[in-house]
């Protein structure tokens, strides 16, 4: 159709984009999603929403890169928007926005090239987003909006970081105490430092100043500590296991890294461990992402057994004590503190040639290998099927129940951050220790017995105790249950163990050698011991620089250690301050926190935003968060976001989140009540054949397959990205459809949770939709309403009630294309009946309605033109009315055979005498019967009738 024939009111790209930009101004000025807290300077309108509920949706807060968003970005934010005003037109009180997450690796690499500082870059990306964004009409409550980089947010992160630091965590309770009760417990004497923070052993009443604030210190729920990090000098940072490629590179600059222990921050997230596994259970969460928090906490039952050596007791945790007999060797992580004193001058006498790796001398062999292994990243060193490897340390300890001399290796399969950096190695029923046992020779002794002809191989089933006995202690014929509670009454009573339970879960690395991130409100004395700075000295704000990169060393350097770009300010660092004991020299801490930090407990702010004198009122806090019977935990009533965060982002704000409850500064123990990972849009991407990637707009599709530049091309699939070359932006279906087209498109393709894949010609089917419930309502040639003062035929609104009750329970379980199938069909329905228009009032409005938090704008347009001066985003939905959700007829199949030949329709409470009937009575089932014997009919009411003859 010609431009010239288009009618002068159809439903364009043009016409939405006036309609959406107007409906978003309107919106914005009128402040139409602000949701009113309950008291404070936000409490403004609470009286409209008192008495109603409350909810509270979130999404995963983006990071503002500098490319903005593409197609599939949206896909989370336009679900949470949908289901928001739809509680919102169910009378709920809806608080609904999004902030930044915006400290973090780019912008600070971005400014190392550039030279323009990452507070530049970071905002204007914000600039570019926060466009996109308003441009998809998400209804968020804008007052509320921060990114983690305005200072006075994280003020607020540098506060909690205090909180945690001015706090231990008593065993006896299981929850957090504030560190001046212990203080003050050790001083009454009622209290004793616990086990390995007092190093001198002496009585707390004998302990120098220094010396009780190190025991103090070893108590914090943050401290300080030799960490092995994962060191790349020739980016002069320390790297994230995830930043580290299972080579041992840096993913960023293919540089090497080694593992080396250094000085940082960590926060005793183990001491929750328990407790974030036990609360999982009451949490509505998809059970993938609940199985993938256990798994990373790793709880393990079992026992710590001490080896005795030239060098002391070696203690190694074990799940299976009932297999302490057939222990032949220990091995080290490479990075273990006894590894020097365990490597002589010498080899001994007799030591196999394979166990020194060619070495002349223990030290050079295990220098050598701890060098090799540095260079490894934990992926590849925990790697299944790589071979193992490793060298003999020189020395030996001696079995805890045989008695007898077991060789100490070196191996880099050993991690010095997972258990005590030590195992004992029971070939026989260890796969990893049988295939090392293999390599180097080393005895290997079963003490489960395996199954008939069981002749190779470690075994690792169950069986009876077998070659388990000492003197005192006998295991033979045990089960593993009974094995395990009798060795470990023995060690204990030898002094040779003891039972306990371990984790899988590292406490967390909270230091980063980086300029873009939070600084610590921490400074350090004379004594070399941090002091936590007072809060009226809060926010510590990031000095000003132009040299954002922290010192870089030769790539192969692994003795360098870093120099963060704070340090070189030494005006910044080196400060004087009064702390209440007059003015002192000191030097403030140069590392800065992780970007985790900002995203640990941003649901709270949002509640309370410009609150400055606490983190969030209680009140408010208990309104939005607080538990009740629906959240016994309480939280957030929905959150949405990727499954990529399953662990670490999510773990570690359950843990922030428990500490300040645990504190009384919160009434709620769970940050997020119901999560649902959203899924990703996927799309079709081109390779050459040189299997490089080409721009996915430049390809054309010939008879022949795809081609660019005349050369062909091969077609695939993957997750939409830069990467792939195969981007959409919002900005060109904005162009072609409208926001709204593109919102209809991405809900109906599927349940929220599943990837859909992105047709860009697909898209015309839901613009077709919109164009076909605009002229419903408008008439095209005048722009005027054109419905009906009328009544509703009986069948019409017998379907209008049944969609409006298909619609509603599609909308509270978040099947949003089930919601969009049903409006299609009752809109189909009065097209069919009124292709001219006239459509009755109340269908038609019903159908805006209905089709508002899917496609706000054009909703908006259509009420205000059904007469409307208001916005709908309040008004409530449409209610179905229950008697005439009930069937008066059904469809009911009748079959000869098994095979349908006729559907009947019969009065809904028909019974199977009548249904019988009814069907001998059809001419088709008549003919199909005709001169054959009938020998029995299935008649089920309301399913169908079946003749078997």
């Amino acid at each position: 159709m010609d431009a010239a024939d288009v009618p002068a009111h159809r439903y364009t790209a043009a016409l939405a984009d006036r309609i959406e930009t107007g409906w978003q101004r309107r919106w914005l000025d009128e402040g139409t999603f602000d949701a009113p807290n309950p008291i404070g300077p936000m409490s403004e309108g609470f009286d409209r929403v008192a008495i109603g509920r409350h909810t509270y949706i979130m999404d995963m807060f983006p990071y503002p890169s500098g490319a903005g968003l593409h197609v599939g970005h949206p896909l989370g934010y336009i679900g949470t928007d949908v289901f928001a005003r739809y509680r919102r037109m169910r009378g709920d009180n809806v608080l609904h926005t999004m902030g930044f997450d915006a400290f973090g690796l780019p912008a600070e690499q971005y400014a190392v090239e550039t030279g323009q500082h990452p507070r530049v870059t970071t905002y204007g990306n914000i600039d570019v987003f926060l466009a996109q964004l308003r441009r998809l009409g998400l209804g968020h409550d804008e007052r509320r909006r921060f990114a983690t980089t305005d200072p006075e947010y994280y003020r607020w992160t540098q506060w909690i970081f205090l909180q945690i630091f001015n706090s231990w965590y008593d065993t006896d309770l299981d929850r957090a105490r504030p560190i001046d009760e212990l203080i003050a417990e050790l001083d009454a004497g009622v209290r004793r430092p616990a086990p390995g923070t007092n190093d001198t052993d002496r009585p707390w009443e004998e302990l120098s100043d220094v010396e009780r604030r190190q025991v103090i210190d070893s108590h914090r729920l943050v401290y300080r500590s030799d960490s092995t990090v994962n060191w790349a000098p020739g980016l002069g940072t320390v790297l994230s296991n995830e930043e580290v490629t299972a080579d041992g590179r840096s993913e960023r600059g293919n540089f090497p890294v080694f593992r080396k222990p250094l000085p940082q921050w960590n926060m005793r997230i183990t001491a929750y461990a328990d407790r974030l596994v036990r609360d999982l259970d009451q949490i509505d969460w998809p059970e993938k992402v609940r199985t993938m928090q256990r798994n990373w906490i790793g709880r393990s039952t079992g026992a710590h057994v001490a080896f005795a050596s030239s060098a002391g007791d070696i203690e190694v945790f074990t799940t299976r004590p009932d297999t302490l007999f057939g222990v032949t060797y220990l091995v080290l992580a490479p990075e273990h503190p006894l590894v020097d004193a365990l490597t002589p001058a010498g080899w001994p006498a007799d030591t196999p040639v394979v166990w020194t790796g060619d070495a002349l001398t223990p030290k050079v062999a295990v220098d050598e290998y701890r060098l090799a292994a540095s260079r490894r990243s934990e992926l590849d060193r925990q790697a299944g099927d790589r071979e193992k490897t490793g060298v003999f340390t020189g020395s030996y300890a001696t079995n805890a129940v045989t008695g007898a001399p077991i060789p100490i290796f070196v191996a880099d399969y050993v991690l010095m951050g997972y258990g005590t950096g030590a195992i004992m190695a029971v070939p026989a029923e260890d796969e990893r220790d049988w295939d090392f046992a293999t390599v180097y020779g080393l005895p290997i002794v079963r003490t489960v017995a395996p199954p008939e002809g069981w002749d190779t191989g470690a075994y690792t089933g169950e069986g009876a105790r077998i070659n388990s006995s000492n003197d005192a202690l006998s295991l033979d014929g045990l089960t593993i249950d009974e094995a395990k509670t009798a060795v470990i009454t023995w060690l204990e009573a030898e002094g040779r163990g003891r039972g306990a339970t371990t984790y899988r879960l590292r406490d967390w690395l909270f230091s980063r050698q980086r300029y873009w991130g939070e600084p610590f409100p921490i400074v350090y004395d004379e004594t070399g011991l941090p002091v936590a700075l007072p809060e009226s000295m809060l926010p510590v704000e990031l000095p000003e620089t132009d040299d954002f990169s922290p010192k870089s060393f030769p790539p192969d350097d692994a003795d360098s250690t870093p120099e963060p770009p704070l340090g070189r300010l030494t005006d910044w660092v080196d400060v004087e301050l009064d702390l209440g004991d007059g003015p002192k020299r000191y030097r403030r801490e140069t590392n800065t926190m992780p970007n985790w930090a900002g995203s640990c407990w941003y649901e709270l702010r949002y509640l309370d935003p410009h609150n400055a004198e606490r983190l969030v009122d209680p009140d408010v806090e208990r309104y939005w968060l607080g538990p009740n019977a629906d959240r016994p935990l309480g939280g957030v009533e929905l959150y949405v976001g990727g499954v990529e965060h399953a662990v670490l982002h999510l773990l570690y704000a359950r843990f922030w989140h428990k500490v300040l409850f645990d504190l009384g500064h919160l009434s709620s123990s769970e940050p997020f009540h119901k999560l649902i990972n959203q899924g990703y849009v996927q799309a079709h991407y081109f390779e050459d054949a040189r299997g490089v990637r080409i721009p996915a707009a430049e390809v054309e599709e010939t008879p022949d397959g795809y081609v660019w530049n005349g050369e062909p091309v091969r077609r695939e699939y993957g997750k939409m990205g830069k990467s792939l070359k195969n981007v959409t932006t919002p900005e060109d279906m904005y162009a072609a459809y409208g926001a709204d087209t593109l919102r209809l498109f991405e809900m109906s393709a599927g349940p929220l949770e599943q990837d859909r894949p992105w047709d860009t010609k697909a898209v015309v089917g839901p613009y077709r939709l919109l164009q076909r419930i605009w002229r419903v309502v408008v008439d095209e040639q005048t722009g005027e309403s054109h419905v009906a003062d009328a009544g509703v035929p009986d069948e019409l609104n017998r379907l209008l009630h049944r969609t409006i009750h298909a619609v509603t329970e599609s909308y509270d379980s978040l099947r949003f294309n089930t919601a969009v199938a049903r409006i299609t069909e009752l809109n189909n329905a009065v097209v069919a009946g009124f292709p001219k228009g006239g459509a009755p009032r109340e269908v038609a409005e019903a159908i805006v309605l209905l089709l508002a938090p899917l496609a706000p704008h054009i909703s908006e347009e259509l009420w205000s033109r059904l007469g409307h001066a208001s916005s709908l985003a309040w008004e409530p939905l449409p209610q179905a009315d229950p008697d005439l959700l009930v069937e008066d007829t059904v469809d009911l199949p009748v079959q000869v055979n098994g095979k349908v030949r006729v559907v009947l329709r019969v009065p809904a409470d028909s019974d199977a005498a009548v249904i019988e009937a009814v069907a001998r009575a059809d001419e088709k089932v008549a003919a199909a019967l005709a001169g054959r014997e009938v020998r029995r009919v299935v008649a089920v009411p309301g399913r169908l009738v079946n003749f078997v003859v």
